[in-house]
């Protein structure tokens, strides 16, 4: 198939990328490299430098004759967007409706849409929460996730256009950016790497559900499947404190100094863990990295991108 993946410089997009020409597929990569880097497009992929809000996607989706669209392109900072939300509405919402209108246009096939778990359903009532906990997203990066899941339900009501949602939970990994929502992970490790002592904002015993990008991008493999529509977790379902987390980067650097505590960042949440279930049992799928061998991974990526 002809698929086109927005964001496909980007930490995740690049790694669902690799798995899809693995697969045998002909990739298309959309990314204006705004926080994207150009050494992580494989060789095999067709690349375009353009904004999704470029008049000349609708040539690109033409030309290539576009069958599967995989939309990672998005402002992935949760600070960010609050401190700017119209910026952040301007590329998640307005970026992606753009891109909807363009798929029902060309008769795309399938729509592939990066959302979030932990962000979308806010302060949790159950752990971990699976697809039907309400969403109360506390961010215009959330609020933005979850509208764009929203006009993806009216496009498949009014137009037809099939597609997966794919609700991650905190995904790290090698060629992470540290502004994403789990940039914890790349943080440790680079500051552990420097020598510098890291920061941990509160008493370090909020929870995270940490998912390798690897799983994410077998995950996004599996969505491939032409029968398979609608919104999954993809997730671990296992808590993690940050205190934890910690503690396994720094017995990976050696390091035996203790972090900094600050004060705690305002609304942050003290609990993120979600359920993956319903995509395990509708597919194939099932997160097969742990986190001791996913850690591992990422901190000898950063090592050997410092020691270029």
């Amino acid at each position: 198939m002809n698929i086109l993946i927005t964001g496909g410089a980007g930490f995740i997009g690049s790694h669902i990328a690799d798995a899809y020409l693995k697969l045998g597929h002909r990739i298309v990569i959309l990314d204006n490299l705004s926080s994207g880097k150009r050494e992580n497009i494989p060789s095999k992929a067709v690349f375009y430098e353009m904004d999704l809000l470029d008049p000349d996607v609708e040539k690109l989706l033409r030309d290539e004759d576009i069958e599967v669209i995989n939309h990672h392109a998005a402002q992935i900072s949760v600070v960010r967007s609050v401190t700017d939300p119209l910026e952040d509405a301007n590329i998640n919402i307005m970026g992606s409706l753009k891109l909807l209108e363009l798929a029902k246009s060309r008769g795309v096939k399938k729509f592939i849409f990066a959302s979030t778990g932990g962000a979308i359903y806010g302060v949790q009532d159950t752990f971990p929460a699976d697809e039907n906990h309400a969403c109360r997203p506390e961010s215009p990066y959330a609020i933005s996730k979850f509208s764009v899941e929203n006009y993806l339900h009216f496009y498949k009501t009014a137009y037809g256009l099939d597609a997966v949602i794919l609700r991650y939970s905190n995904v790290y990994g090698p060629r992470q950016d540290p502004h994403g929502e789990a940039g914890v992970v790349a943080i440790f490790c680079q500051k552990l790497l420097k020598k510098t002592q890291p920061v941990i904002f509160g008493d370090g015993e909020q929870t995270r559900d940490f998912v390798s990008v690897l799983d994410v991008a077998q995950a996004n493999a599996t969505a491939l499947n032409t029968s398979l529509t609608g919104i999954f977790n993809v997730s671990t379902g296992k808590e993690t404190t940050v205190n934890q987390l910690f503690r396994h980067i720094a017995d990976l650097a050696g390091n035996e100094e203790a972090p900094r505590h600050e004060a705690p960042r305002k609304g942050e949440l003290q609990r993120s863990v979600i359920d993956s279930g319903k995509f395990q049992k509708n597919t194939d799928w099932n997160p097969t990295v742990s986190l001791q061998e996913g850690l591992r991974g990422t901190f000898d990526f950063f090592a050997s991108q410092r020691e270029k």
